[in-house]
């Protein structure tokens, strides 16, 4: 495992690399509010176990990455797509294998739609098609909303406060499948608060705009691609996963029985075994 901040355009992005350089390289973007670290480290070096060379990164506003004052976010989907061109541009590689879960699995696909040439493939993970009406499909559960509503009213500068609205939330997108370890959740988000050059930044992630140039676009997508999705998801209901497999020739999905909105340990063979079969080739 080796760290690394990439400089480029302005912004400087926390990175770490596991596994062999020589093997084929993955890189991870993860969702809104979510550092680097919710790929935990376990994952990724399951991951690096199987033959891949894995980076993850936090994105703007998150762990180790400039930062922008709450409600000014300067940047936009577009900029976040381009900043995971800029992590493959700082380690000197030419493509790779991209890996985007929920907002990050939307960065990734803007990335892959923009630079066709440096994404040798794409794996959407809980995530939601780009560009694509899905007026059509379930939208976020009822309770998972009434606690969503809960997150305006916390002070996301009152460490107490964040940590304990966080914990709430991984527990109101965790699957049916599996227990949820509240314990080792709230270890993680309190390591994650604390390591943030300001976790109250993480909030613009809910402000951004762009993409726009893609809309009725996502059929131009040209990385194969694979689609992961729990099936207890409260946030994108599996039916967004399924819409996205349709919508793309070639696709394929794979369905997380009871899988919620998360990365469950229980659940990484699976993940990582379809992970490293799509980026065999």
């Amino acid at each position: 495992m080796s760290e690394k901040a990439v400089k480029a355009g302005g912004v400087e992005i926390a990175t770490e690399a596991f596994g062999d350089p020589a093997h084929p390289q993955v890189l991870l973007i993860m969702g809104a509010m979510a550092s680097m670290l919710w790929w935990p480290e376990g994952f990724c070096r399951r991951l690096a176990e199987r033959g891949r060379h894995v980076i993850r990164y936090d994105n703007r506003d998150t762990g180790r990455s400039t930062g922008y004052p709450p409600g000014q976010p300067p940047y936009g989907f577009d900029d976040m797509a381009d900043d995971a061109i800029r992590v493959l541009d700082g380690y000197g590689l030419g493509r790779a294998h991209v890996v985007g879960m929920s907002l990050g699995g939307m960065i990734a696909q803007f990335a892959a739609l923009a630079h066709p040439d440096r994404v040798a493939s794409l794996t959407a993970i809980s995530t939601s098609p780009v560009g694509t009406d899905t007026s059509h499909l379930p939208r976020t559960t009822a309770a998972y909303m009434e606690h969503a509503a809960t997150g305006e009213s916390v002070d996301w500068t009152d460490r107490s406060q964040a940590i304990d609205f966080m914990c709430r939330d991984v527990r109101a997108i965790a699957g049916t499948a599996h227990p949820h370890d509240a314990a080792a959740a709230r270890r993680l988000i309190e390591i994650d608060y604390d390591r943030a050059r300001s976790f109250a930044s993480a909030t613009n992630h809910f402000m951004l705009k762009g993409g726009d140039r893609w809309r009725g676009r996502l059929g131009e997508l040209q990385p194969p691609l694979l689609v992961i999705h729990g099936t207890a998801d409260p946030i994108f209901p599996v039916e967004h996963g399924a819409f996205f497999a349709d919508v793309v020739p070639g696709a394929r999905l794979v369905r997380i029985e009871g899988g919620g909105h998360e990365l469950h340990p229980a659940d990484w063979e699976t993940i990582v075994t379809a992970i490293t079969e799509h980026t065999a080739g």
